[in-house]
């Protein structure tokens, strides 16, 4: 069987042009900013409406002493993250951050409102800055999940990084072909 090209084809189309979720409100702000990506000639709309289209492994987390640590030296911006902010206990000091976020977690919001400084919902931001104009977009570690070690080149193999799936890190557990020269090989 052919591909009916009359009827439309392949579907080349693969990124999402809509929310898999049915959050209200993930919804509310997929009409805002789809408005505001047509109406504006700001890259800035267009660029948070695809991520509000993301999955959530695609909107990592970021944490506090990370969210710090950008904004060093860029005061009075505000921070844009499509996702969540979370509450880092390493931090001692938390300054004074101006944070437009899908979610805050309760002692994240708590710390960045008791240094002084404020906590945007997107709706907010479109009212402030319409334009994404005087804005840090950020993103979380997108590869700090523990299932990207496990990918890669085959555990095992000469020069390969990758973590094996193994029960156990003990001495009976993946010691023995390619890690001595009495099995097979020494990689």
């Amino acid at each position: 069987m052919g591909i009916d090209l009359v009827a439309g084809g392949r579907n080349k189309k693969v990124n999402r042009d809509a929310p898999k979720s049915d959050n209200l409100y993930i919804k509310l702000l997929v009409k805002l900013y789809r408005f505001l990506a047509r109406r504006t000639d700001s890259k800035f709309n267009s660029i948070v409406l695809k991520r509000l289209f993301m999955s959530r492994i695609n909107r990592p987390p970021l944490s506090l002493s990370k969210l710090a640590k950008f904004m060093a030296g860029k005061e009075g911006k505000i921070a844009v993250l499509v996702g969540t902010i979370t509450d880092d206990t390493r931090l001692y000091e938390v300054p004074k951050l101006k944070v437009c976020a899908l979610r805050f977690t309760e002692t994240a919001r708590a710390r960045i409102v008791k240094a002084g400084g404020e906590c945007l919902t997107f709706d907010q931001l479109a009212l402030i800055a319409p334009t994404g104009s005087n804005t840090i977009m950020l993103r979380g570690p997108k590869l700090a999940r523990e299932a990207v070690k496990h990918f890669g080149r085959a555990p095992g193999v000469p020069d390969s990084d990758t973590k094996p799936y193994v029960r156990s890190k003990g001495r009976k557990f993946e010691r023995a072909r390619g890690r001595r020269a009495s099995r097979g090989y020494k990689a």
